[in-house]
């Protein structure tokens, strides 16, 4: 293979509401942490053990004014990107280095507004006749072999 691929795959709860920063010319930038789990077996003990990964998220323009509108904290989301280290200078002036994953492509498998949101209520009107009709389906149904 001639070239390098740098591509994340996670699905993760978001530790943390979305932090937002705006800059001059419309662009924006969010961040928050993933929290990704492992569970095993300790083979000693018999126990069952989870460990917790943090990741370090970061979403631009347009997918972050989306996660800042629809996402809180504990949501569940499955996020594609590339890994990115950052360095800078503490103000202490020792060297500091953050990793990052910059996002791409972000679905979002659960939502806390999604769980809250009432669900709409149908009625079920039928007439006297449509009830019959579909007494009588159902009794035609149960002959059949699947």
């Amino acid at each position: 293979m001639a070239g390098t691929i740098n591509k994340v795959i996670l699905i993760g709860h978001l530790g943390d509401n979305i932090k937002m920063h705006y800059f001059e010319g419309g662009n924006s930038i969010g961040r928050f942490p993933l929290a990704t789990n492992e569970t095993y077996t300790n083979k000693q003990t018999g126990d069952k053990v989870t460990t917790t990964e943090w990741h370090n998220i970061v979403v631009r323009n347009k997918l972050a004014e989306i996660c800042e509108k629809y996402l809180t904290k504990g949501d569940k989301v499955y996020c594609e990107g590339r890994i990115k280290t950052r360095q800078w200078e503490g103000e202490d002036g020792a060297k500091r280095y953050t990793t990052e994953i910059h996002v791409a492509d972000m679905t979002f498998l659960t939502t806390k507004k999604e769980l809250t949101m009432p669900q709409p209520k149908t009625e079920n009107k039928q007439t006297d006749t449509q009830k019959n009709e579909t007494s009588a389906t159902n009794a035609e149904d149960d002959d059949l072999p699947f």
